[in-house]
């Protein structure tokens, strides 16, 4: 069986849309080419977000990044083109796309994009005490 590169992004219900979860992805594998010299441009993409009633389908997501291979593309262009596309498809609460560009004439390019649905408010973040297994007791 062939698995050829796509732009469509498939999606699934959120199983569980009563409360905020996040979903965390790392993409080690992307992979387009600098439009002004054509050499490829090899980076890792960080997918952070919380759906609200959809979620999408990692196999359409893993094409959907191959597609972009062969594409001449600017960092900061298509990292936001991928957010777009992702919240068009998902139409999430919330998602952030951090695209970490190796390496190119000495300079690491980190590009970092984000989507909040309109009136979308975190809840605060609830800090809890670490226990260690250790015994504190000197003896």
């Amino acid at each position: 069986m062939t698995t050829q590169p796509a732009k469509t992004l498939e999606t699934f219900p959120n199983p569980a849309p009563q409360r905020d979860f996040q979903i965390h992805m790392e993409i080690p594998e992307f992979t387009c080419l600098c439009p002004k010299t054509g050499q490829p441009d090899f980076a890792t993409l960080i997918l952070d977000y919380i759906p609200e009633k959809t979620c999408v389908e990692l196999k359409s997501l893993k094409l959907y990044i191959w597609s972009f291979r062969d594409q001449g593309c600017f960092h900061e262009a298509v990292t936001n083109r991928i957010l777009d596309d992702l919240v068009k498809a998902t139409k999430p609460r919330f998602m952030r796309l951090t695209a970490k560009f190796f390496v190119r004439g000495g300079i690491f390019t980190n590009v970092v994009a984000e989507h909040r649905s309109k009136g979308w408010k975190p809840a605060a973040k609830v800090e809890l005490a670490e226990f260690s297994t250790q015994s504190n007791s000197r003896g």
